[in-house]
């Protein structure tokens, strides 16, 4: 039966298997063979561990379970991706996805896990929850500059996708982290050096 392929990245192909979706981690020609299969098993169980210790932490994920070393099976989130949505929604609406996004990225980092690709492209909503999903970049880490990153890339993605209602996204997103996640100054400050960093190159 043909596989119903949703994604083919550079790492991964992702595609969907009745109510699961399957993302198998892909062989890399240019890697030397033991290499390869090293990264691929280290980078699937990195993963399914992340979705894990993120729904520990109360962030919605989908459920997850390493289907063999360099596949992961997770439930299918019948939702809609909020890169999609988020622009045509009612102001109301925007701010109580902003909210959510504050709060999800708030757990993530007091739990120390960065996700790495946070972007509106890797958030599902299905009814009142917000789902975080491929967490194929992320790691365990204490670093406040890891951090900063992370919520670094999410502003470039805020602004370069949903542009006309960045400025009260944003500014709802920062005050949620803020008020849900105690080392929030921290990260800010670190965050406005990233910001200076990237101007001035």
């Amino acid at each position: 039966m043909p596989k119903d392929i949703i994604q083919r990245g550079a790492e991964a192909v992702i595609y969907r298997e009745g109510s699961h979706i399957i993302k198998e981690r892909v062989k890399k020609g240019y890697r030397i063979p033991a290499i390869d299969d090293e990264i691929r098993k280290r980078r699937t169980k990195l993963e399914a561990r992340l979705l894990e210790k993120a729904r520990r932490s109360g962030v919605t994920t989908p459920n997850a379970e390493i289907k063999d070393s360099y596949v992961i099976k997770m439930d299918y989130i019948d939702g809609d991706k909020v890169k999609e949505k988020l622009n045509g929604m009612p102001k109301s609406m925007q701010e109580k996805v902003a909210r959510k996004i504050g709060e999800a990225v708030a757990s993530l980092h007091a739990a120390d896990i960065v996700h790495g690709d946070l972007t509106t492209s890797n958030m599902i909503l299905k009814g009142n929850d917000l789902y975080l999903i491929d967490f194929g970049l992320g790691k365990v880490s204490h670093k406040v500059e890891d951090k900063a990153t992370d919520l670094f890339l999410l502003y470039e993605a805020i602004i370069s996708t949903h542009y006309e209602i960045s400025e009260q996204m944003w500014k709802t997103i920062i005050n949620t982290y803020m008020l849900k996640y105690s080392t929030a100054p921290e990260v800010m400050t670190r965050f406005e050096r990233i910001g200076q960093r990237r101007r001035y190159k």
